[in-house]
């Protein structure tokens, strides 16, 4: 019997939504910096685009205040740390602010999360996904590809099927296109600057 609440799948009914692709960890993601992310808004849903440069130092400081999710970290964590940079596309529930899926459009380990709410017990379901750039491609275009087309089932198998019914496509539509041109310049500013520097 799954655990849920009002419909909505939690941290304990992740098993219920289909077989696990990945890592999963006990962890949630890193939380998003506001002042780095541009929200827009998608009736039931928010979108968010942000660009981050992830280093061991800010992601030990994100969960310094849990200490089983910092060890679940460090035990986790390549020898040195994670460390990447590029742009990432959050999928929130618009209401609670619940982020069902992130696509991490990194440049050295793209890619992405379904983010599970937490179980009666605070229990986290953080299923990680590599992204395969010589079968997939730019993940950045496969990305929005995926939210064009597959939003419905992603967000299902993350625990936000509720969501579904209310999310207007139309609506849905040029939120995506404003979203993949803010990826896009985000990601391009940076290779400019990158490349200034060299």
């Amino acid at each position: 019997m799954s655990e849920a609440t009002n419909g909505v799948a939690t941290g304990a009914a992740a098993a219920d939504v289909g077989p696990t692709v990945g890592v999963v960890y006990g962890i949630p993601p890193q939380p998003p910096v506001a002042a780095n992310t541009r929200m827009l808004e998608a009736g039931a849903l928010r979108i968010g685009v942000e660009y981050r440069d992830v280093d061991p130092e800010a992601l030990r400081a994100a969960y310094a205040g849990n200490a089983a999710q910092l060890a679940e970290l460090e035990a986790k964590s390549p020898v040195g740390g994670f460390s990447d940079e590029g742009v990432s596309v959050h999928v929130f529930d618009a209401e609670d602010g619940h982020e069902y899926l992130r696509f991490d459009l990194f440049d050295g380990e793209p890619h992405y999360h379904y983010n599970h709410r937490p179980g009666p017990a605070g229990e986290t379901v953080n299923n990680v996904v590599p992204f395969d750039v010589t079968a997939g491609g730019d993940m950045l275009e496969w990305a929005f590809e995926r939210l064009r087309t597959r939003l419905p089932q992603m967000l299902a198998k993350a625990g936000g099927g509720h969501l579904v019914p209310r999310v207007d496509r139309a609506a849905l539509e040029p939120v995506l296109a404003e979203a993949r041109a803010l990826a896009v310049a985000a990601r391009e500013g940076y290779r400019r600057a990158a490349e200034a520097g060299a």
